[in-house]
This record gives C-alpha cells, sequence and structure tokens, in this order.
C-alpha cells in the first residue's frame, strides 16, 4: 500500500502552484538551457551541455515527486477542532514543566513539517505526545534526546 502524505488544503494549493511551474516555465527554460550548450559544439567536453542535463534530471525528480505526493495526498480535517483538543493544523501552546518555558507549535503532517520554524509532524515524538490532548493536559514527551513533561497551555485553529 503507497503511503499517504497528510497535508492541508493549503499546501495542497502550494505544491499544485509549484509543479504547473515546473511543467511550463522552468522546463522551456531549461530546455533552452540545453538548446544554446548543443549549439556550442562537441558535446562530449560540453560542461554547460551537462549542467543544462543534470538540471533537468532535477527537474523531472521533483515533478516525479510532487505528483506522487499529490496522488497520495490525503487533505487534513482536524476531526479534534470541536472538541477542543489538540489535532493536526492546530497551534498549540505547551509549557515545559521542568523549566516553565512556554513555546508554539504548529501541528502539521509530515510534508509540512519544519522544526526550524515550529511546524512539528503528528509523526514525531512530541505530536504523538500531544495530539487528542485538551487544554490543561500534561503529557511525557519520549524524544532521543530524553524524556520530559509538558502541559498544554492553549490551543488554537489560526492559519
Amino acid at each position: 500500500m503507497a503511503k499517504e502524505f497528510k497535508i492541508t488544503s493549503l499546501r495542497l494549493s502550494e505544491l499544485e502552484k509549484e509543479l504547473n511551474y515546473l511543467k511550463t516555465t522552468r522546463e522551456r527554460e531549461i530546455a533552452a538551457m540545453i538548446a544554446e550548450a548543443r549549439s556550442y559544439g562537441d558535446l562530449s567536453e560540453n560542461s554547460e551541455y551537462d549542467a543544462a542535463k543534470n538540471e533537468q534530471a532535477k527537474l523531472y525528480g521533483r515533478i516525479a515527486e510532487i505528483e506522487d505526493i499529490l496522488s497520495h495526498a490525503v487533505i487534513i480535517e482536524d476531526e479534534n477542532e470541536l472538541s477542543g483538543r489538540v489535532g493536526l493544523g492546530c497551534k498549540v501552546t505547551v509549557e515545559d514543566l521542568a523549566t516553565g518555558e512556554k513555546t508554539v507549535y504548529k501541528i502539521t503532517g509530515s510534508q509540512e513539517a519544519n522544526p526550524m520554524e515550529y511546524k512539528l509532524s503528528d509523526d514525531s515524538p512530541f505530536g504523538r505526545a500531544v495530539v487528542g490532548k485538551g487544554i490543561g493536559d500534561t503529557f511525557m514527551v519520549n524524544a532521543p534526546a530524553g524524556s520530559y513533561q509538558m502541559k498544554v497551555v492553549d490551543i488554537s485553529r489560526e492559519g
């Protein structure tokens, strides 16, 4: 069975736009680069031609990747929204019970996760621990660096 990619409708739209750009504008740009490089003559020692063909290979790889994601995408509809529980697409404010430090995370599908932007996948240790929790609930995160206890302070559904 193919892997499902949990994504928001916003991310779906971004991927569709990127795919359209790659299949139209970018593909024409690379075709022009290849044609120009061919005009330089001998292809066996033509670094511009090799570079253009490498770009073309990367382009087709990215197109295939996006098409795979789109064909196996599952749009996130948060079933926990009405119950006030943490779910995909939520922003959750948590407090580290050891330090008292508060942090806001967005819970996303694996395709949108970016820890540097505080976007964590529901498949991450933190995501698995917090999904389904409500305001005031405490939970234990079993991360590779060790376990720590957190408390849900707030849950919001803003974009």
